[in-house]
């Protein structure tokens, strides 16, 4: 029997073909969507190494289309989709953009504000608070951020020991 797929998962695997678009030019595979009454407006992955800037995270990206699409920084009927957990930066964005609703793929025990290092997103203290569901689809997110970092691990690897040989046959040779 098929399984069906509920709204937050079919949303996620938007997400996910957005993190898979961040992959294909080398950059770290993280994506998200932003739903507004039933439809996406907005998708963004991650270009921070494309456009050599800290800014384009996948969930800036998406927010400033949806503002657009909206026309108001605030986003008030939406919900966020993201493939990891947000770090500060994008947490504050969306507390200050009003989201009502994220969820979340994997959690970042090393930089993420959704609840694993801190938890930006809810605290009282801030005018606004987010409703949050975690681990939609969190395997499938998981593997695809570990399969990229062990692959660039053992690429980086490579590359050294290319270097060290090359160094060694200039030395040879001289």
């Amino acid at each position: 029997m098929m399984r069906k797929y509920s709204e937050d998962e079919k949303y996620m695997k938007e997400a996910i073909r957005q993190a898979k678009k961040a992959e294909a030019i080398g950059d770290v595979p993280i994506g998200c969507v932003i739903v507004h009454e039933g439809k996406i407006i907005a998708r963004g992955y991650n270009r921070r190494n494309k456009e050599k800037t800290v800014l384009a995270h996948a969930e800036l990206q998406a927010m400033k289309k949806a503002c657009r699409v909206i026309g108001d920084w605030r986003l008030e009927d939406c919900t966020m989709y993201i493939t990891l957990e947000p770090c500060q930066m994008c947490a504050g964005a969306i507390v200050q953009a009003r989201i009502p609703r994220v969820v979340i793929g994997s959690m970042n025990g090393k930089a993420g504000c959704a609840g694993s290092i801190l938890n930006l997103l809810q605290m009282k203290e801030f005018n606004h608070q987010v409703d949050l569901e975690k681990g939609v689809l969190e395997e499938e997110c998981s593997q695809m951020l570990s399969d990229f970092f062990r692959r660039l691990r053992a690429s980086r690897k490579k590359e050294k020991e290319l270097e060290k040989e090359s160094q060694k046959e200039s030395e040879d040779k001289k």
